[in-house]
C-alpha cells in the first residue's frame, strides 16, 4: 500500500425531505444564490420552487441559470460566471446530476480567477480561490457531488477535459433518493454503470497489499448491480434508490482509492466518445470498459480473474486463468447488455473511421500514454477502441 493524506470536507444530509435544508444551509454563507439547474425536470417535478421557497423562508435572494445538458459546455459556464459577478452571487447551489454539478463548479472557480476558467482545464492554471458550493443531487452517477473533480466540454473542437482540485469539493451535499424516483431505467442504469467505472478505475492498480480497498471495491460492485436490477423492475423501491444513491458518493469520494495507484484511462478514452457523439458518459462506459479489460487482461490477468471470481462468482481455473479473466468479462459485458446498456460502437452510433481523431485527442495535454494499470500509447488507445467495435 502507498501512503496518502486523505480528507473529505462535504457534509451530507441524506434522506426524506432534507431539500427542504437548502436555504439554511446556503444562509449559512451569504445572502445571494445562483440556482444551476439543467432541463425541465427540476421545474415539472416542483423540486426548483421548493428550493426557492425554502431559500426565501431562511432570508436568501437568488439569481437562475438553467439549461445545463449533458456534457456541460464551456459557453453556459462563461455565461455563469458573468452572471455571479454581476448579481454579487455568495454561494452556488446546484440542483441536479453530475453535469450540472460539474458545470456549477467550473462557475465557482470562474467567477473568482481573474482569467479564462479554461485554463483550469488545460492545466495552464490550478484552482486558488472558489465561491462556496453546495449541491442538491437528482441523478446518482458521477460522484461529482462529493468528488475533487469537474468535467467540461469546450464546444469548440468539442474538447471534453477533466478539472482535479480539493478546493471544488462541494460544502455540502443534500441527497434525498425520493427525488430519483423518477428517472427513467436508461438514466438510472447509465449512473450504475458510471459509479462503477469509478469503483474499477482505482480497482485495476499496479499496486500490492491493498486487500482492505480491494474487498471495499468488490463489496461496491456487486451492491450497485444488485441494486440496478432491482430498480429496473421497481424502479420507487425507496431501499434501493437510497444504497444506488450512497453507493455513486463512495464510488467517487476517493475513499476505495486510497493507498493504490489509479488507472483513468478508461474515462479519457470515453470523454472523446462522448465528447463526439455527445452521448451519455455511463452509455460510453459500458461500451470502453469491456474492451479496455479485454486489452489489458494478458498483461494483468491474475487481477481480472481476481475481479471475475469476487465479484461475478466465478470458479478460478488455475491451470488457465485467462479463462477466468474471459468469463468475468464476458459476464460483466451481461450485465450492461441485462439493464439496457450499449456494449459496442454501433449501439452508440460511433464510427470506427473516426479512431483516429479519437485517439489523437485522448493524448492532447496527456502526454505520450494513457493511465498506469498497463500504459497505452496512440497505437494501442486504437486498438482498444476497435475492440469496442466488435
Amino acid at each position: 500500500m502507498l501512503d496518502f493524506t486523505f480528507c473529505n470536507p462535504t457534509q451530507f444530509y441524506f434522506g426524506r425531505g432534507t431539500q427542504q435544508k437548502a436555504g439554511e444551509l446556503c444562509r449559512a454563507y451569504g445572502h445571494k444564490a445562483l440556482l444551476h439547474y439543467g432541463g425541465g425536470s427540476v421545474v415539472c417535478s416542483g423540486l426548483l420552487d421548493e428550493v426557492k421557497q425554502s431559500l426565501k423562508q431562511a432570508d436568501v435572494s437568488w439569481a437562475e441559470l438553467g439549461g445545463v445538458k449533458p456534457n456541460p459546455r464551456d459557453t453556459l459556464v462563461y455565461e455563469g460566471i458573468e452572471l455571479c459577478r454581476k448579481e454579487g452571487i455568495d454561494i452556488v447551489l446546484a440542483v441536479g446530476g453530475g453535469s450540472v454539478i460539474d458545470s456549477a463548479k467550473a462557475i465557482a472557480i470562474g467567477a473568482k480567477y481573474g482569467g479564462d476558467f479554461w485554463d483550469f482545464y488545460t492545466g495552464k492554471a490550478t484552482v486558488e480561490d472558489i465561491l462556496p458550493l453546495g449541491v442538491i443531487l437528482t441523478l446518482p452517477a458521477a460522484g461529482s457531488e462529493v468528488s475533487p473533480s469537474s468535467v467540461v466540454t469546450k464546444e469548440e473542437g468539442l474538447l471534453k477535459r477533466f478539472c482535479d482540485s480539493e478546493k471544488m469539493r462541494p460544502l455540502f451535499a443534500i441527497m434525498n433518493p425520493e427525488l430519483t424516483f423518477t428517472l427513467p431505467p436508461y438514466q438510472t442504469a447509465c449512473g450504475a454503470v458510471d459509479m462503477m467505472a469509478h469503483v474499477m478505475e482505482r480497482y485495476f492498480t499496479n499496486t500490492p497489499e491493498v486487500d482492505v480497498t480491494d474487498r471495499m471495491c468488490e463489496g461496491i460492485l456487486r451492491s450497485v448491480m444488485k441494486y440496478a436490477r432491482i430498480l429496473m423492475k421497481e424502479p420507487n423501491d425507496y431501499d434501493a434508490r437510497a444504497n444506488i444513491m450512497w453507493a455513486g458518493s463512495v464510488a467517487h469520494c476517493d475513499i476505495l482509492g486510497v493507498g493504490r495507484q489509479q488507472d483513468w484511462s478508461t474515462h479519457m478514452m470515453e470523454h472523446e466518445l462522448s465528447g463526439l457523439y455527445d452521448v451519455a458518459h455511463g452509455a460510453g462506459l459500458a461500451v470502453m470498459f469491456p474492451a479496455f479489460l479485454k486489452y489489458q487482461a494478458p498483461y494483468h490477468v491474475q487481477r481480472v480473474a481476481q475481479f471475475a471470481v469476487r465479484v461475478f462468482g466465478v470458479s478460478m481455473d488455475f491451470e488457465k486463468p485467462e479463462r477466468t479473466a474471459l468469463e468475468g468479462i464476458k459476464l460483466l459485458e451481461d450485465f450492461y447488455r441485462g439493464i439496457g446498456m450499449p456494449t459496442s460502437f454501433k449501439e452508440l452510433g460511433a464510427k470506427e473511421e473516426d479512431i483516429g481523431i479519437m485517439a489523437e485527442k485522448c493524448l492532447l495535454n496527456n502526454g505520450d500514454m494513457l493511465g498506469y494499470f498497463h500504459p497505452i500509447t496512440r497505437k494501442e488507445i486504437a486498438d482498444i477502441y476497435r475492440l469496442a467495435c466488435q
